[in-house]
């Protein structure tokens, strides 16, 4: 215990961006080295991470080891894909080194070493889908020599043995719960009153992993169970053939679509990111209740502006760097606009984060222009820029997409005129931007002149943004954009 103290304070003096919230001795690379030896040494377990779980194994008939998990690289991350190793087996890795690409259900994320060693074996291919979190993918070892020792090493190697069958002479009682399996080197648990005596990372990784700490025989000092027990135990679990189901609850498979006939056809996989997005534009769009406001608006001004600005500046300001800081100004001015249901509660944010949809060859990614309000067209335009890059490489980082607080969607660029789009929940709102067109009207004296228009539509969360609202947030918004200046002060 007193070696996660030291590990926790010395890894609070050297925070890592991707630790998360929550985790226990988190390991800052170089900062907190030191004090991950300590953890392993007192608790011969492993030390969480904001990127994954080290497993160390050390009761175990092979050398001294760390099983390299499938980590959680975004907070709605259960399964990845795993798109590249950057390492191969005999290679040194250091602390901060990449040694994979992970495809997360949002983008395409490094997978970062935070301990060194050698790479030993990969457990799982390049190209392998639907990895579960938590599912070992590598073998890391701390000398080189032990590399060879792994050579036929699978992941269910060291899962605990099945117990043996009770003698048929004498029944169990009908109440008896079933006997846990043990490993060949566990003692039994350790039980204080009711409560199975295991550390607050076995116990962390149990709850992640769905595996019950009464069927788990532990290593550690005094029969303790410790991560690496709860580890293999998952793995045999995984390991283990399903029982089978009555034949009244089976359920024959789905067919797939029958093709329609004398028509050639390609069936193309679906990303990640597709998935997500579609399991999100039903949920979103069947639980919350959409309406939709659409408002004109004049261009001619901010079209002039615009040109005048990139002169001078040098730079190219699009249109929608101005859409959004437009959006984000008239946020300030109808909070309401801004804020998420909940069943308790409106909650109504201070900050105008703004999400922008960005189409990329796996999906729809939104990365986010945060504090928009507080930024410059200048500022704005040179974040979209960048997060934009990103997005169409999958290499945006989970905190660059996740969150946000209004969304805008531009289809303008592609020549459409007008269209809605689906709230991104827990958001209350989308604006949706089509094109601009040259239109003719009536001039006061009874002629007729030409002016740039531009049509957008609001989508809106009933439950939130009642008409009159969201008919002010287009009233603000054409204020902000048919005087442009209101956007460069």
């Amino acid at each position: 215990d007193r070696a996660v103290v030291v590990a926790a304070v010395v890894a609070a003096k050297h925070p890592h961006p991707l630790c998360s919230e929550g985790t226990t001795a988190m390991a800052a690379l170089a900062g907190a080295r030191a004090g991950l030896a300590l953890v392993r040494r007192a608790c011969g377990g492993g030390v969480t991470h904001g990127t994954g779980l080290l497993l160390r194994r050390q009761l175990s008939s092979l050398p001294p080891h760390t099983l390299l998990p499938m980590p959680a690289l975004s907070p709605t991350m259960t399964m990845g894909n795993l798109a590249a190793w950057k390492k191969k087996a005999g290679d040194a890795i250091e602390a901060g080194d990449i040694i994979a690409e992970v495809e997360t259900d949002k983008a395409t994320v490094d997978y970062e070493a935070v301990d060194e060693g050698i790479m030993a074996k990969i457990l799982v291919p390049e190209g392998a889908q639907d990895i579960a979190v938590g599912t070992p993918v590598a073998v890391l070892v701390d000398d080189a020599s032990h590399v060879d020792a792994f050579k036929d090493y699978v992941a269910t190697s060291e899962a605990p043995a099945p117990a043996p069958a009770p003698a048929s002479a004498a029944p169990a009682p009908a109440a008896a719960a079933p006997a846990p399996a043990a490993p060949a080197a566990g003692l039994p648990a350790q039980v204080v009153g009711n409560v199975v005596s295991a550390s607050p990372l076995a116990r962390q990784l149990a709850a992640s992993m769905g595996v019950s700490l009464s069927a788990v025989q532990g290593t550690g000092p005094a029969g303790r169970i410790i991560a690496a027990d709860v580890s293999e135990a998952a793995a045999a679990q995984a390991a283990a053939p399903p029982a089978a189901a009555p034949p009244a609850a089976a359920k024959p498979a789905k067919p797939a679509a029958a093709p329609l006939p004398g028509q050639s056809y390609v069936d193309i996989p679906h990303s990640n990111i597709r998935k997500v997005t579609a399991k999100n534009m039903v949920q979103n769009k069947n639980s919350n209740p959409h309406y939709y406001v659409t408002m004109e608006i004049g261009m001619d001004e901010l079209i002039a502006i615009r040109k005048k600005a990139n002169e001078l500046l040098g730079a190219k300001i699009s249109v929608n760097d101005y859409i959004i800081k437009a959006a984000a100004l008239s946020l300030k001015e109808v909070p309401m606009c801004n804020s998420s249901w909940t069943d308790e509660y409106i909650r109504q944010y201070s900050a105008a984060d703004v999400s922008v949809a960005v189409n990329t060859d796996k999906g729809l990614l939104t990365p986010i222009v945060f504090g928009a309000d507080s930024k410059s067209v200048a500022q704005i335009s040179s974040d979209m820029k960048q997060l934009a890059g990103k997005a169409k490489e999958n290499k945006l980082k989970p905190e660059e997409f996740l969150g946000g607080t209004f969304t805008i969607s531009n289809l303008g660029s592609m020549g459409v005129k007008q269209f809605t789009a689906i709230i991104n929940a827990p958001q209350a709102c989308i604006l949706a931007v089509g094109g601009t067109e040259i239109k003719v009207v009536p001039t006061d004296g009874g002629g007729f002149e030409t002016k740039s228009v531009m049509l957008v539509s609001l989508s809106s969360d009933h439950r939130v943004v009642d008409g009159m609202l969201a008919a002010q947030f287009l009233q603000s918004f054409k204020r902000h954009m048919e005087n442009p200046l209101l956007l460069l002060l």
